[in-house]
């Protein structure tokens, strides 16, 4: 299960459309949600709307916040998405079985077992985040709420039962900005320490090309093998799940399927 969560606190201005990028992710099983940062001022109606579009093309999420709100956003979108896609795999494979995916339709013993089937998938499905942040110079006051953010929802992480890799890309990219849009500062990890040198020596500027960035993280994600450094096959056996008869049945899940 693969997700982008871009953070930023403004309009691209320099690229491609987010837009087409984050669509362009979606088409790749990457869901890319987006968090707009607010404290002083006001994130505009262009930035607003920009942020919305961005994660419905996506196929994620987008909510917008003040810095200190950031860290539970990011958790918060991270579960969400997790919940929400185990609910789109296990009620495809209830159609398939049952014919509808209505759990109030189920007898309440197999109304259970699918639930506690859900809570568990939600628990061990291995998951990829990478982060991508607005670095452009709007967003230096806020950094250190994202330096928070990341290694609360790195924490939250550690504490799944399910593998779980995170990296970290800001952009505009480094000294060469005009020729890479977005920097890796972590490749992918399940070490909270490697959070500590995170942003060193930051070259922050005003350009702001989002669109281009999301591509250079998507490109990343497909070439980077997530799955088995994620831990392995993305197929999670063993689900319980109703047959057409009444009874429960084993049942295979693909654990990545995207809303």
């Amino acid at each position: 299960m693969k997700q982008i969560i871009l953070v930023t606190d403004g309009c691209s201005n320099v690229g491609m459309s987010p837009v087409v990028a984050a669509a362009r992710a979606k088409a790749e099983d990457i869901i890319v949600h987006v968090i707009g940062i607010v404290d002083s001022g006001d994130i505009g109606m262009l930035g607003a709307e920009e942020i919305r579009e961005t994660a419905e093309a996506g196929g994620g999420m987008s909510r917008i916040v003040q810095s200190s709100q950031l860290a539970q956003t990011v958790q918060m979108i991270t579960r969400k998405s997790v919940v929400s896609t185990i609910q789109q795999v296990v009620g495809q494979e209830l159609r398939g079985i049952l014919g509808h995916s209505q759990l109030d339709r189920l007898p309440p013993h197999q109304r259970s077992e699918v639930v506690r089937v859900i809570d568990d998938l939600t628990e061990t499905a291995s998951l990829q985040i990478a982060l991508l942040i607005d670095a452009s110079s709007s967003m230096k006051p806020k950094l250190q709420a994202v330096k928070d953010a990341i290694q609360d929802l790195q924490l939250s992480l550690q504490s799944r039962q399910g593998a779980s890799l995170l990296s970290v890309f800001h952009f505009p990219g480094g000294l060469a900005a005009e020729e890479r849009a977005a920097h890796c500062d972590i490749e992918w990890t399940s070490d909270l320490a490697n959070l500590k040198g995170l942003f060193y020596k930051l070259n922050m500027r005003g350009t702001t090309p989002t669109g281009p960035a999301l591509m250079e993280v998507i490109d990343y994600m497909a070439e980077s093998g997530g799955e088995t450094a994620a831990g392995g096959s993305r197929r999670t056996e063993g689900a319980l799940l109703p047959d057409r008869t009444g009874t429960a049945r084993k049942e295979g899940i693909w654990s990545d399927y995207v809303v």
